[in-house]
């Protein structure tokens, strides 16, 4: 609840209210973050605007997450009635009110900063400003940088990070469940409609069993969840482009990305688990063989320590190709395997003089692939397309989404990455609050989508020990 008072000050009612100051990382994670603070007060401090403005000519996913934040706030505030004025306070509807002010000069000439031009010194100064000001309610910095927490707790600030869209850790799905079974139940899962589920036992759309015989351990089956029975594999004799699933979770991962069905795979997994290698796989089988859909799109992010995309020369495909690697790395161990019998001779040249970077230029050159940034995807539909996202753990939720609207007719879109906190480079993003477990958290209950959880190391006996030990 709001008003206005004799002074036109936009006040909130309530004690329940709290007063938010908002960091700019807090809008580069989400630039609909203002509309989740129902019934409290938003401060945004003029620094903030500032960055956003600053960062919004960057290349790369910094300044495209710059610019949507822009965009999100004007059209906010579009909608909102200004007459009040930003200090004064504006009200967003939901109980939200919303001001924009600069630090409190005389704060910011004591000797609580060391650094008077430091941004977050500035953003602290306009918290610890509101503290002073409106001490009616309880005041919170809310910032996705733990550096900037730790110091607004030292000031005496209190601090949190932006947890709207976190995932729980104790809840992140792995896509498969271990089950005990009579032999007779096993044989089941064999007939014509399957096996019918435990009662006591909650499945997922695509979810998988790995159930093992109480009667005899060395009898097992890998079954997936239909929707109302538990049903054996499809896909568990085949192979795409020469390749083979070589233990049970990439069984599972390639029964997915093979399955038409399923417009939407998520797979997961420490380095060398496969996840690259069989999503390349499959997008050659079904595009090049089997001519399911008309092109390959595999998407990237740009996330670098230091110069990005931008400041590399060249045209956009010979900027991404530092970026591209895993990608070319699969397909050039697809084409140097020995192919079995039943795929040898698929467009396969002689290993020893095979180079992979003239055999994706020529398909490049034939609309057949395309490697592609975020950068480049706004506006676009993908349709007819399997879509390879790699790194997907460094997105955010917002951009996770933004790229699964692209989805056009006849597409399937697969996300791939490892959502451990060392493998996470955006600092926007943690192992809880990516766009990968997001979007699987999200999408679990949807009869199209379907996740694995890789967890063996396939890649060398040195990268498996190394995944184990260090």
């Amino acid at each position: 609840m709001v008003a206005v008072d004799s002074n036109g000050v936009v006040r909130g009612k309530g004690g329940r209210r709290k007063n938010y100051i908002i960091d700019t990382n807090v809008l580069l994670h989400d630039p609909d973050c203002l509309s989740n603070f129902k019934d409290n007060d938003l401060y945004l401090p003029m620094i903030v605007l500032e960055e956003l403005d600053q960062l919004k000519t960057r290349e790369g996913l910094t300044g495209y997450q710059a610019r949507g934040a822009a965009r999100s706030l004007s059209t906010l505030l579009g909608k909102a009635d200004v007459s009040t004025g930003f200090t004064k306070g504006v009200f967003l509807g939901d109980g939200i009110v919303l001001r924009i002010l600069p630090p409190g000069d005389d704060l910011m000439r004591t000797d609580l900063f060391a650094d008077l031009n430091k941004n977050d010194n500035r953003i602290l100064a306009t918290a610890l400003r509101v503290m002073r000001e409106h001490s009616e309610h309880a005041t919170i910095l809310v910032s996705k940088d733990i550096g900037m927490r730790i110091k607004a707790e030292a000031l005496g600030v209190k601090a949190e990070d932006y947890e709207t869209d976190r995932t729980p850790a104790e809840n992140l799905y792995r896509g498969y469940q271990e089950l005990a079974l009579t032999d007779a139940e096993i044989d089941r899962v064999f007939e014509e409609d399957g096996l019918a589920p435990p009662k006591k036992r909650a499945f997922y759309p695509n979810e998988f069993v790995h159930a093992v015989s109480k009667d005899n351990p060395s009898h097992s089956v890998l079954a997936r969840f239909n929707g109302r029975a538990l049903v054996p594999l499809r896909y568990a004799n085949h192979e795409a482009w020469g390749l083979r699933p070589i233990n049970m979770e990439q069984k599972m991962a390639f029964e997915l990305l093979m399955d038409a069905s399923v417009q939407f795979v998520t797979l997961t997994g420490g380095a060398g688990s496969g996840k690259t290698i069989l999503a390349t796989a499959v997008a050659l089988e079904k595009v090049l063989e089997q001519k399911e859909f008309r092109r390959i799109v595999f998407i990237r992010p740009t996330v670098a320590a230091g110069n990005d995309i931008g400041y590399l020369p060249g045209s956009e495909e010979e900027k991404l190709r530092p970026w591209m690697g895993s990608f070319y790395d699969a397909i050039d161990m697809l084409m140097r395997t020995e192919p079995s019998a039943k795929s040898r001779g698929r467009g396969r040249k002689d290993p020893e003089a095979f180079q992979v970077d003239s055999f994706i230029e020529d398909l490049r050159d034939t609309g057949v692939i395309e490697t592609k940034t975020f950068t480049y995807m706004r506006g676009r539909t993908l349709s007819d397309a399997f879509v390879i996202v790699d790194e997907a753990q460094e997105i955010t939720p917002h951009l996770a989404k933004l790229m699964l609207t692209r989805a056009g007719v006849n597409s399937k879109f697969v996300f791939i990455g490892d959502p451990s906190d060392n493998q996470i480079d955006n600092l926007m993003v943690d192992s809880r609050s990516n766009g990968l477990v997001y979007v699987i958290d999200k999408m679990k209950e949807v009869d199209i989508t379907g996740h694995v959880t890789l967890r063996q190391v396939e890649r060398s006996k040195l990268a498996r020990l190394a995944e184990r030990c260090m």
